[in-house]
């Protein structure tokens, strides 16, 4: 589902100024003030190093419909391989991440696959979510038959690897990381957002697991289901998964339309749209996304229905 993009307004720049008499300087010093205060006033000057200021972790050009449905964002992505010898916690994976470091650090997410699966099944988001500002992490698992509990344990240590240990480590900011997994991977996500409340953001994907009640997440947590899901149906996993969060939380819930328990294993742009929105709103604090999010997108072609709260501070 398209939708326009919020229109944005540039401060003009500043001009050069000849030498003025101290009258001439004093009397366009306060011509300036009362154009400040005037445009203070209705709220409509908002300068680039203001709005920097404001959010530190704001990473990107402004984003349009058109920039987060597109196979890649503004940044040039890397990668670099971790070897399950080399992990400690978890079965190894792939770190993508952006490849120039004039902007600082990242907020990152590490992603598990699910139940049987391995990371090929997941790996279309390793580079399509960095492209957009983040370093993501996709993982294998100990083992392809781990339960979701243990799927939440190796989401924290891969995230404990990739802040600590990682060749990366330097471009992370430790303090804004995220979680997402698909099926029993999903599932784990929910698992490691309990045991970890300072995670920032939360993206179970046709997620699946016996417990169904998660009232202590305190994490901004989208679920995403779909229609079609016959392994993890919407009915007894991804709906109830969501009204149990805490309606105080920012939550959301996304059901894929005309789609399967499979629909997070290849491309798709409803599940990219959505993800970069969330984890751009809540890992980097960026506003700028707020209109993907809000008002809540209605029924379309690829969604089925949306639930949720526009983002709390909004």
């Amino acid at each position: 589902m398209h939708q326009h993009p919020q229109q944005e307004t540039a401060a003009p720049a500043a001009g050069t100024h000849r030498r003025r008499s101290p009258r001439r300087r004093t009397n366009l010093l306060l011509g300036m003030a009362a154009a400040l205060a005037t445009a203070v006033g209705f709220g409509t000057l908002a300068s680039p190093a203001a709005q920097a200021a404001e959010n530190p972790y704001e990473r990107g050009p402004a984003p349009t419909a058109s920039s987060i449905e597109a196979l890649r964002g503004p940044y040039a992505v890397s990668q670099t391989s971790v070897s399950s010898l080399a992990a400690s916690g978890f079965g190894g994976g792939t770190i993508h991440y952006p490849t120039s470091t004039s902007d600082g650090t990242f907020g990152a997410i590490v992603v598990s696959p699910g139940y049987t699966a391995r990371e090929s099944s997941i790996a279309w988001l390793g580079p399509r979510l960095a492209s957009h500002g983040f370093v993501v992490f996709t993982i294998d698992t100990n083992t392809v038959y781990d339960q979701p509990a243990s799927r939440g344990r190796q989401l924290l240590a891969a995230l404990d690897h990739l802040t600590e240990r990682s060749p990366v480590r330097s471009r992370v900011d430790s303090d804004r990381l995220g979680v997402m997994g698909h099926s029993m991977g999903g599932g784990g996500s929910l698992e490691a957002a309990k045991s970890r409340p300072s995670l920032r953001a939360a993206i179970p994907l046709t997620p699946w697991n016996l417990d169904k009640t998660w009232p202590e997440i305190q994490t901004p947590t989208l679920i995403v289901g779909a229609d079609g899901d016959s392994i993890a149906p919407v009915s007894s996993h991804a709906e109830p998964f969501y009204t149990s969060l805490p309606s105080s939380l920012d939550r959301a819930y996304l059901e894929l339309n005309n789609a399967t328990h499979f629909a997070p294993n290849v491309s798709d742009t409803t599940i990219a749209k959505y993800s970069v929105s969330w984890l751009k709103r809540f890992i980097d604090e960026d506003t700028r996304y707020e209109q993907f999010l809000c008002p809540l997108p209605r029924p379309s072609l690829d969604i089925e229905e949306y639930r949720g709260n526009c983002p709390h501070g909004s």
